[in-house]
């Protein structure tokens, strides 16, 4: 975002200072020539972006939404702007939907809760992507769960759980894309199975993000790779 230079991958974080904001920070991916962007600033942009999609939105379809915000120019490739999006998606679906009585400030709860744990690198520094937060927040928030409650909890963490194996099968190299499509899906079946909610189920999405991967695309290995775009 400052130089264009492919960034690096610390083993250890680093205490560092944000380029633009200049607040100090403690960090694991800079460029090869000492920047650094944190979180906030990195997300800034596209969150204004993310928001008014999801606030605004029409569609009872929560990849229909998703792809539209993923065709937003300034979205990174990579970058858990992408849990937002798969957090805000579901509920801006469900919101339209009506069964749930969602609302734009249960949108709103979603999001600061994905603030919490969703974390630029971190799928490969904890093993947790943030859209796994991002969706098990978005059944917390719908069932009321909190910590020492029984039912609530236990389907939240089985939610969690869910969407965590279908971004494993997906893993290697990471694909934020992929793991959104894949995860609205699991969570659409989900609140089915458990909710009587029924909302769209993905269908085949036709991926032209490929050539941009800084990791290279899994090409053949993913299932959104080379379909006919529709």
């Amino acid at each position: 975002m400052v130089c264009g230079e492919a960034l690096q991958y610390q083993d250890k974080s680093a205490e560092v200072s944000c380029s633009y904001c200049k607040r100090s920070d403690s960090g694991h991916i800079v460029c090869p020539n000492g920047h650094y962007i944190c979180e906030q600033c990195h997300n800034q942009d596209a969150m204004r972006v993310i928001e008014d999609i999801m606030f605004t939105a029409e569609s009872i379809d929560p990849n229909e939404i998703a792809e539209l915000a993923f065709s937003f120019s300034g979205l990174p490739m990579l970058g858990c702007q992408h849990a937002y999006i798969a957090g805000g998606a579901l509920m801006a679906a469900l919101k339209n939907q009506g069964t749930a009585h969602v609302t734009n400030d249960d949108i709103k709860e979603v999001f600061k809760r994905t603030r919490k744990q969703a974390h630029g690198g971190y799928c490969g520094l904890s093993g947790v992507c943030g859209i796994v937060p991002a969706l098990g927040t978005c059944i917390s928030v719908l069932t009321g769960a909190q910590c020492g409650k029984d039912r609530e909890q236990r389907i939240t963490m089985e939610a969690v759980t869910r969407v965590t194996r279908v971004i494993t099968d997906l893993t290697g190299p990471s694909c934020c894309k992929a793991y959104v499509r894949a995860s609205l899906k699991a969570a659409v079946e989900f609140l089915e199975e458990h909710f009587a909610i029924s909302l769209p189920s993905a269908g085949e999405a036709s991926c032209q993000f490929s050539p941009k991967h800084p990791h290279g695309c899994r090409e053949m290995n993913c299932p959104y790779f080379g379909l006919k775009k529709n």
